[in-house]
């Protein structure tokens, strides 16, 4: 594994794990509940997008960089394990982004097609999409699995994954490794980019449609509830696809300067790898911010999370007077 700074990088996916644990755990919790205001297929797929995030964070953060840092050479290494690991990470991370164009286009049905939006916007038929999608990323990561090789044999045990020569050469696995890369994350960044321009679009000719049609109306302060619940819907997938696209705007522009440059990954020099782990980082970081950003545009979550944080307090605070 190569780092730009093993000091820097050690500290960031311990930091990461530190805090990307109990956060989506927090958020799986409150979400789960149903109080935060939001609709049942809104409720799924959040707890699914931070589900999938946990995972990254289990397999990616926790089971690869942690487990490098403090724990080199673990079981962890036999090669097997090491397969089953990245392909792991790699359905964790399809899920997260993937689980994310989902909830973008949720927003965009809700918002922009009130047809479809009986029909799409329910929560069997959020399960269904939720639950196709991840048999399908799951099968097309499968072949993957068997992309690496045995690093060393140590008393006859095959230990690391390394890539196969052929991987780079063969056709098929070419083919696949640009699929791979198409599937996530060019076209969900493409996806995520289209809606939500679609959707700005559509609010902003709403707005002045329903504004025209209030002054003709009615005079004086007058609230319109359908363009409040819009403008709340709006900061929410604002600021959790804007997330997405700014964290993993680095990781899209290394997948381009290396089909520019036409470089091979392994033959960067440093301030190129340094760009990709960078990358790595923040795609990384994508992982842990959905719940901040909850927080943050959605008053019904800090309610829940302010009785979550008080409750243990209360509970203390009920024994101490028993004992008393």
């Amino acid at each position: 594994m190569h780092e730009p700074s093993i000091g820097i990088g050690k500290t960031f996916y311990t930091i990461l794990a530190i805090i990307g644990v109990p956060a989506n755990v927090l958020g799986i919790v409150i979400l789960s509940r149903g109080k935060c205001d939001l609709s049942k297929c809104t409720t799924l797929y959040l707890v699914s997008m931070a589900m999938a995030d946990l995972l990254v964070i289990i397999t990616h953060v926790i089971l690869t960089h942690i487990n490098y840092y403090y724990f080199p050479s673990s079981f962890l290494d036999i090669t097997p394990l090491c397969s089953a690991r990245i392909v792991l990470i790699n359905v964790a991370t399809d899920c997260s982004v993937w689980f994310t164009v989902i909830f973008s286009f949720d927003r965009f049905v809700t918002i922009c097609c009130q047809d479809l939006k009986r029909n799409f916007c329910t929560r069997k038929t959020a399960t269904l999409i939720l639950e196709t999608t991840c048999i399908l990323l799951c099968l097309q990561n499968i072949p993957f699995y068997f992309a690496y090789e045995p690093g060393a044999v140590i008393n006859n045990v095959l230990w690391y994954c390394n890539i196969k020569p052929d991987y780079f050469t063969d056709p098929i696995w070419v083919g696949l490794d640009w699929f791979d890369t198409i599937l996530t994350p060019l076209v969900p960044f493409a996806l995520v980019l289209l809606l939500n321009s679609l959707t700005v679009r559509h609010i902003l000719v709403a707005s002045r449609v329903r504004k025209g049609l209030r002054s003709q109306s009615s005079t004086g302060n007058y609230t319109d509830p359908e363009m409040e619940s819009r403008r709340k819907s709006v900061i929410l997938l604002f600021t959790i696809s804007g997330s997405f696209i700014l964290l993993w705007l680095v990781t899209v522009v290394e997948f381009f300067y290396y089909i520019i440059a036409g470089k091979n990954t392994r033959g960067y020099t440093n301030p190129e790898l340094i760009f990709q782990q960078v990358g790595f980082m923040l795609r990384n970081l994508s992982c842990c911010t959905n719940t901040f950003i909850y927080g943050l545009t959605q008053s019904k979550f800090r309610e829940q999370l302010w009785n979550a944080v008080k409750y243990p307090v209360t509970i203390v605070q009920l024994m101490t007077k028993h004992n008393n």
